[in-house]
């Protein structure tokens, strides 16, 4: 355990700095009483790297040899990743009972597309993947093709949702009848083959208007309780990607906390039976569109993302989730990379 006498002590002025570098790259925006939090998950990797000040730490950050590497273990130890199963299951009824039949109804080419934005350890994609297995037979899309891509900026967690065990605290929110779509292990329970197969998860940096640019147009984005550590310049970024990436008509589902009040107008807000979610203006039975044309998708990609099938992480982190946090080296799921990235 990292105890409180090998925490070195950050002035305000190496907070500020280095809590406006961590949003520059990411848009997490950590107010003034925050800082003891940077000071103390971060101090270790003073010790590690044998830095002793913060003023050096920061340097290092942007301009030592392994500065990305040093900047994605970083950004691991600030990010908080407390999730599980089912969460917020009002909006996910929503989610099966209304918005999933609607999109079957409306949908010419078979295909469903969903992004969960910010999965931390990949209880929701896994939750919404099992919600749709269930609901299956019943929506009559047995030969149907659905696409769950699951992103974060934290290949740790990214790791423990590609290994998909979890332990009993995962499990707090799910009906025990769930538990069929995983097998009992030592260490917990681990997701069937059978639900990983149309779930793929990959690190995505939520600013990174050019590599989002790339994913296919999607049906629903989830992204619930991340843009709430998000400054409003930052949420504007990323909603207006959403929008982008989103196909008319198609839903954005955030956290109960969260709304896009005084961040954009790009959506329209529609009433369900489960729940209020955003829309985007355009398809059928949507609010009216106000919204700019949509711009035109980066089309030369060949030579990117060649190097995630295999991510693992190598970094001495102190664990800041509730589940175990143990190395994988699994490829990602079997849904191919020419499902999820496509020239527009």
């Amino acid at each position: 355990m990292f105890d409180t006498e090998n925490i070195t002590p950050m002035s305000d002025e190496e907070f500020v700095s280095i809590r406006n570098f961590v949003y520059d790259h990411c848009g997490m925006y950590f107010e003034k009483d925050r800082k003891y939090l940077l000071e103390k998950r971060l101090s270790r990797r003073l010790v590690i790297n044998q830095i002793p000040t913060f003023t050096d730490y920061l340097l290092f950050l942007k301009y030592d040899q392994h500065a990305d590497e040093e900047v994605a273990i970083a950004v691991d130890l600030l990010t908080i990743n407390e999730t599980y199963f089912f969460r917020e299951n009002y909006q996910l009824q929503a989610f099966i009972k209304e918005i999933i039949p609607e999109l079957v109804k409306k949908k010419k080419d078979k295909t469903i597309r969903i992004w969960s934005a910010g999965c931390s350890t990949g209880e929701e994609p896994y939750t919404l993947a099992m919600l749709i297995s269930n609901a299956t037979v019943k929506l009559g899309i047995e030969d149907w093709n659905i696409e769950i891509l699951g992103s974060d900026i934290s290949h740790r967690v990214l790791s423990v949702a590609r290994e998909g065990v979890y332990s009993k605290s995962s499990f707090r929110e799910t009906d025990e009848s769930y538990l069929s779509f995983f097998d009992k292990v030592s260490s917990g329970y681990r997701v069937k083959d059978e639900l990983r197969k149309n779930i793929s998860f990959i690190h995505l940096n939520l600013l990174d208007k050019k590599r989002i640019g790339l994913l296919k147009t999607m049906d629903v984005i989830l992204c619930r309780n991340v843009i709430i550590y998000f400054d409003v310049e930052a949420k504007k970024k990323v909603v207006q990607s959403f929008h982008e990436t989103l196909d008319k008509g198609g839903y954005l589902l955030l956290g109960h906390s969260e709304s896009l009040m005084n961040v954009s107008t790009l959506f329209g807000l529609k009433h369900l039976k489960n729940d209020m979610v955003y829309q985007k203006p355009g398809g059928e039975n949507t609010v009216e569109d106000t919204a700019p044309e949509e711009r035109e998708r980066i089309t030369d990609f060949s030579s990117l993302f060649t190097s995630e099938v295999a991510e693992t992480n190598n970094s001495e982190n102190e664990p800041t989730t509730n589940k175990e946090d143990e190395q994988s080296t699994e490829e990602p799921s079997s849904l191919s990379w020419s499902k999820i990235w496509e020239k527009k």
